[in-house]
């Protein structure tokens, strides 16, 4: 058996399509383009790529990108300035502070101070409250991602045995919540594992949907998959590769050639998760501009 590839990238274009008209909506009801800024701290070389891809797939859809670039010596009280005028800032419609920031800067501090109604990482405690309750303002956009890919692949969650392996509170926690809700994409019975899992392979093999964000490379094998499964993968990790130029290759949480000759369908890495997760965020990002129209 050879598994369906779940192609992030396509599915990702489509919500693109849909999105730029709704922003060409927007932009005459506002009078101006829906506005999403994207404040990034330091020069990690990783958080440096995944702003540019959201920047970029801002602009192919009409979302109008600001990117502040802060030295690596910004401050907590530096960076709360800058947040501080753009939740004042009416043309601003979302705000996305890129993680992880220095060590020196209280992130919780700065998630808390970002406006909940310009959010639009869904990190805030008031807007993961919402979400808790069923009452969702935004989705987180890697847990919305993954069940969006599902979702337009066919593949509900509805009455299935989904495990989520990982237990952050940007993926695993908040993507256990939404599960737990009623709905098409909801309804499923969860299992979180994490480092204190006594039989992680047990518990993997349980599941109809395994959805794994462990941030570990490949620690998910075959053995562990039980035949049929429907495998998303999260997981983004350089291991070093002497035969590439850039000397790494990037892989995923699960092994995926051998994965993808048990798993009836599977997330690739790059291709998968990554280009739901950006479509998600311009999504709440017509989201916030929609609020701020007051529909």
């Amino acid at each position: 058996m050879s598994a369906e590839i779940l192609d992030g990238k396509a599915t990702a274009q489509q919500i693109r399509t849909e999105l730029a008209e709704e922003v060409r909506e927007l932009t005459e009801k506002l009078g101006r383009p829906p506005g999403l800024t994207v404040v990034i701290v330091g020069e990690d070389p990783a958080s440096k790529v995944y702003v540019r891809m959201k920047h970029r797939a801002c602009g192919e859809i009409g979302i109008a990108s600001e990117v502040i670039e802060m030295s690596v010596e910004t401050t907590t009280e530096e960076l709360l300035a800058t947040v501080k005028r753009l939740n004042a800032d009416r043309a601003v419609d979302g705000i996305l502070v890129q993680l992880p920031l220095p060590k020196q800067i209280d992130e919780q501090t700065i998630i808390e101070a970002v406006a909940p109604d310009k959010d639009v990482d869904c990190f805030h405690p008031i807007n993961v409250g919402l979400m808790m309750v069923g009452k969702a303002r935004f989705l987180p956009c890697t847990p919305a991602g993954c069940l969006e890919l599902l979702r337009r692949a066919g593949h509900t969650t509805r009455g299935k045995n989904v495990t989520i392996v990982g237990r952050s509170n940007i993926v695993g926690r908040p993507l256990s919540v939404m599960l737990a809700h009623r709905g098409e994409m909801a309804d499923a019975t969860v299992t979180v594992c994490h480092t204190k899992t006594r039989d992680l392979a047990a518990e993997c093999r349980r599941a109809e949907i395994l959805i794994v964000a462990a941030g570990v490379p490949q620690c998910v094998t075959a053995d562990m998959i039980s035949p049929g499964a429907v495998v998303v993968d999260v997981g983004v990790n350089r291991v070093e590769d002497t035969t590439t130029k850039s000397g790494y290759r990037l892989v995923g949480d699960v092994e995926f050639e051998g994965a993808k000759g048990v798993a009836s369908a599977i997330t690739p890495v790059p291709g998968g998760v990554g280009p739901m997760t950006i479509a998600m965020l311009l999504t709440n990002a017509c989201t916030a501009a929609r609020g701020h129209l007051g529909v």
